[in-house]
């Protein structure tokens, strides 16, 4: 074993690695748990060994706790979670998370926010029945835009953002079947006033 490995008795929480058997596991350091954030740079043999999913997933958990934090921009979030997502070696993974501070304990998490997409969303579904179509594709758009970053950094408005959706294509359906109905009853007209 050398200085940038260490070693790793995983608790119930834990997974093992793949491959590796419930008891004394040496992995990087940055595979450990999601709660460490001073990773090490794997060298030489360790850093060359892949990754498994699940050592992708902690990495990513601990992306989203430091952007929650607001230690990482939207921006670099996502830039970084497409890394993880991505990695393939130890060695890539160490990467993405070397520079993050520790997690502050007296941060709330983010999953205790509401998405502002979402609220946007449901804004606009409801500000079609004053304002007309014209909010009605902001509604989907947002609703889809927050559907997609909810199921990412785990905030709240999924429901929010679900009722958005729903007065969009609902709006947009209706919209259809008017415009359907309006055709059939003038070809119905112009063709009973040709005979």
């Amino acid at each position: 074993m050398n200085e940038n490995d260490t070693t790793l008795i995983p608790d119930g929480d834990t997974p093992p690695l793949a491959g590796h058997e419930r008891g004394r596991t040496t992995v990087p350091r940055v595979i450990q748990s999601v709660g460490l954030t001073r990773a090490s740079a794997t060298g030489g043999e360790r850093g060359k060994m892949r990754a498994c999913d699940a050592d992708r997933d902690r990495v990513v958990e601990l992306l989203n706790v430091a952007y929650s934090e607001g230690r990482l921009s939207r921006g670099e979030h996502d830039n970084r979670l497409e890394s993880a997502l991505s990695a393939r070696t130890y060695a890539d993974l160490d990467q993405i998370v070397t520079d993050l501070p520790e997690a502050r304990a007296d941060v709330a998490p983010r999953a205790s926010m509401i998405n502002g997409l979402a609220i946007a969303s449901l804004a606009c579904g409801l500000a079609q029945f004053v304002f007309g179509p014209l909010a009605t594709i902001p509604a989907i758009v947002f609703g889809h835009v927050a559907r997609h970053q909810i199921k990412r950094t785990r905030e709240q408005g999924a429901g929010l953002a679900l009722a958005g959706l729903i007065l969009g294509w609902a709006t947009v359906i209706l919209a259809v079947v008017l415009i359907l109905v309006v055709g059939v009853a003038l070809s119905a007209g112009m063709h009973g006033s040709m005979h």
